[in-house]
């Protein structure tokens, strides 16, 4: 069995304890006289911060007391009015890049906004490490993923002004045509590119597909590019290395120097919870120097940030500890195989990968009415798409899934009776 160093299980009077610590090193603005802060706390009369149950709801006291997470604690000084809860929000962080992700090392990295947020800092970071190191210019730099990437990498390419180059997949495995990889890269090559920032799945939205990084580092190396590579774990992050503890997708990989994960999907975390984690090193490269009234180095694209979404994704971690959220993984994708039995039973297409919570559906093979009735997403939502997705999350019960498949079982059987008539 794996062992843990960082990420240990803790009970609730313990978290309490601990949380009740950060906020006392925290700015209480009740009582601190600072006059230079521009914030405070959650408004008094609208947010009652005397009420009894906050006693028992640390998240909900930090949110109260509303502390500024500016800037990447990690790196440097940090504003010393939320000290306490910025150890927390670094607990966070070395859990999360050395008990999951395997890094031998310590790591950069904060709590964004979303995966969104995450996968364009990334971009960010590595546009201008060309830049500060190689004195690159825009033209001479560009952006590749595959044509499952998450949308966020499409908007990084255009607020960023590099191009985006997409690489075909196949439609039943999901994998990257290799063929077409070297193709495209050859071509940007031959234009003139001579530095690759590198978007590389781990769970993508749709598909649940998980892209194998070292297929991207190889054809980099054989055209002898510079490249950074990211992973964009926003929805794989707290399932894909959990289960599948030889993944390649963490910092064990040494093409690996960035990641996103999004605490607002496996983790239930509230929405407006990402994270942002990078080897050494790299995040200086976007260290906003006009920040000067900031204490400490502003190396984040969001600027200010709640520490209470810190906190959740902390208390998140040290509730269930590692064994205990394996164990609760392992039942999503006991429910999502049994599920995925079914349909093969029935002849129904549809790509999982083997370690993910996601099935997705031939459109073919599922009537829309179907479809809309167990709130199946679309790829499109054009009149042709070609997938509809379930996502076994911890609301969907096994008897919804049941549910589904003998509705589905009634429709082919019905449609059997049509062909054979």
């Amino acid at each position: 069995m794996k062992e843990y160093k960082y990420w240990k299980k803790i009970g609730v009077e313990i978290q309490k304890e601990l949380i009740s610590k950060a906020l006392a090193k925290n700015i209480n603005y009740s009582q601190s006289p600072v006059l230079g802060l521009p914030g405070t706390k959650l408004d008094g009369r609208v947010f009652y911060e005397q009420a009894e149950f906050l006693k028992e709801a640390p998240f909900l006291q930090t949110i109260v007391q509303n502390p500024n997470h500016i800037g990447c604690h990690t790196v440097g000084e940090s504003e010393p009015f939320f000290q306490g809860t910025q150890d927390i929000e670094k607990d966070v962080i070395q859990i999360l890049s050395k008990d999951i992700l395997q890094s031998q090392e310590d790591c950069d990295g904060y709590v964004t906004s979303g995966g969104t947020e995450a996968n364009i800092q990334a971009c960010w970071m590595y546009r201008n490490f060309f830049i500060n190191t190689f004195n690159a210019n825009c033209n001479e730099i560009f952006l590749i993923a595959s044509q499952d990437t998450h949308y966020s990498v499409n908007k990084a390419a255009n607020l960023l002004n590099i191009d985006l180059v997409i690489v075909p997949v196949d439609f039943d495995t999901r994998e990257i045509l290799s063929d077409q990889l070297d193709k495209h890269v050859y071509e940007a090559v031959k234009n003139g590119k001579k530095y690759a920032i590198v978007i590389s799945n781990a769970g993508t939205t749709m598909f649940g597909s998980v892209d194998n990084p070292d297929d991207y580092a190889s054809v980099f190396i054989k055209y002898d590019l510079n490249f950074k590579l990211h992973i964009d774990a926003a929805f794989g992050g707290f399932i894909y290395p959990i289960v599948n503890q030889n993944h390649n997708v963490g910092f064990n990989n040494k093409h690996v120097s960035s990641v996103t994960m999004d605490a607002h999907k496996m983790l239930q975390a509230p929405y407006g919870t990402g994270i942002f984690i990078t080897r050494k090193g790299l995040i200086d490269n976007v260290f906003t120097k006009e920040a000067k009234y900031v204490n400490g180095m502003d190396t984040t694209l969001s600027g200010s940030r709640s520490g209470a979404n810190a906190v959740a994704i902390w208390m998140i971690l040290q509730t269930y500890g590692p064994h205990q959220w394996l164990e609760k993984m392992k039942i999503l994708n006991y429910r999502t195989e049994v599920c995925c039995q079914e349909l093969e039973k029935l002849g129904i297409g549809f790509y999982r990968d083997s370690h993910m919570n996601i099935i997705t559906i031939k459109s073919a093979d599922l009537p829309k009415k179907l479809a809309v009735k167990f709130g199946l997403i679309p790829d499109s939502h054009d009149e042709d798409n070609n997938w509809y997705k379930i996502v076994v999350m911890d609301h969907v019960q096994q008897e919804s899934l049941n549910d589904f498949i003998s509705e589905l079982k009634e429709f082919r059987s019905k449609e059997r009776k049509v062909l054979e008539n």
